[in-house]
């Protein structure tokens, strides 16, 4: 049997602008993992999952497709990886297999708490990796972020595909998204194995370090959020307020890049300062496009976390899910996770994560 996880991720900063091609943000995976297990096996194939124990998914090899028992199903990213990461073996004249797949999540609470760790990225990225493994294909980092991104995107139709890139680089990074239009084009008129041999328009993955004497803490609001929802409603504001829109765009870049330096600088001040810009901007965007980015209870978590001098802000496109906080490593962290506790905002055990 052979076994493959991804980790789940929390955006540092530039969100919503990282959605446009050319644009950054920072990004953090997290020890919070999807476990992929994969074995070949004869006739029929299976696809289940420890979260939809009342789902099993079975398939079979006809010809070289993978045909479904039944297309209404949970599993929509699992296959879409599946197909995708067997379009390249094909493409390499290789042999298909029939196997059986099962899926373990860690991004969400045991009592079926959503978080907003990116768990549909993190199943792509990790089934992926677990059918390449199978067919013994040694992929570099960046072969398997575009795989697992093609399989993304052909599922969602939207998004950065920064969480992808979180996945499979793990730590720190700072991510600038690709055209992914140039990509809906070439998709057809290129073999999978020469598409991910090109350079992808605008695309551009950093690795950074977090300074040692910095905590990262993640506090969580209690409440899902729908990040499409969200996009998709910033994306109908965007055209009515062009010139507002175009100068948060500016601002989430140079706030990304001032973080970026400030990383690459071990300067606390800078990273924390342009932490504190991007909550603004991000506050900003949302009157712009009338949604609430900070719900009452995100913005309670960073009103404490900046009496205890940290930097926080919500972490990905608001709304609930969780916020994060850059904090000094001293005994201000105790501080603010009793006053945490009294506020009835429950502090994630949750680090960076790399590999």
């Amino acid at each position: 049997m052979i076994i493959t996880k991804a980790p789940g991720k929390l955006y540092i900063a530039g969100e919503y602008a990282v959605v446009e091609t050319g644009h950054p943000a920072i990004i953090a995976a997290v020890d919070r993992f999807v476990t992929v297990s994969i074995e070949e096996t004869d006739g029929f194939g299976t696809i289940t999952s420890q979260q939809y124990a009342e789902s099993m998914l079975r398939w079979q090899r006809v010809n070289s497709e993978m045909v479904l028992d039944d297309r209404e199903n949970p599993f929509k990213y699992i296959v879409s990886a599946i197909k995708v990461a067997e379009e390249y073996v094909k493409s390499l004249n290789l042999e298909l297999k029939t196997f059986n797949i099962d899926i373990n999540s860690e991004l969400d609470s045991g009592d079926g708490k959503k978080y907003g760790l990116g768990s549909s990225a993190a199943v792509t990225v990790a089934t992926v990796k677990a059918v390449c493994k199978l067919y013994k294909l040694n992929l570099s980092k960046i072969a398997l972020f575009k795989l697992a991104a093609i399989a993304h995107f052909e599922v969602q139709g939207n998004g950065s595909l920064g969480d992808i890139a979180s996945s499979v680089f793990g730590g720190i990074i700072s991510y600038t998204s690709f055209d992914r239009s140039w990509l809906s084009d070439f998709r057809n008129k290129i073999s999978i194995d020469k598409l991910i041999k090109l350079e992808w328009p605008s695309l551009e993955i950093i690795p950074l370090q977090i300074p040692s004497t910095l905590k990262f803490l993640v506090g969580w609001s209690g409440a899902p959020a729908s990040t499409s929802s969200l996009i998709d409603k910033v994306e109908l504001k965007k055209g009515k307020n062009q010139a507002d829109y175009q100068a948060f765009l500016h601002e989430s870049n140079k706030c990304v890049h001032d973080i970026t330096n400030g990383f690459r600088q071990d300067n606390i001040a800078i990273i924390m300062s342009n932490i504190k810009k991007n909550r603004e901007l991000l506050l900003d965007l949302g009157k712009m496009a009338n949604v609430v980015i900070e719900t009452p209870k995100l913005q309670e978590m960073i009103t404490t976390a900046d009496k205890f001098g940290g930097a926080a802000k919500t972490s990905g496109a608001g709304g609930g899910d969780c916020g994060i906080v850059l904090i000094k490593n001293d005994n201000s962290v105790s501080q603010l996770e009793n006053a945490w506790k009294q506020e009835d905002i429950q502090r994630l055990d949750i680090n960076i994560y790399n590999y």
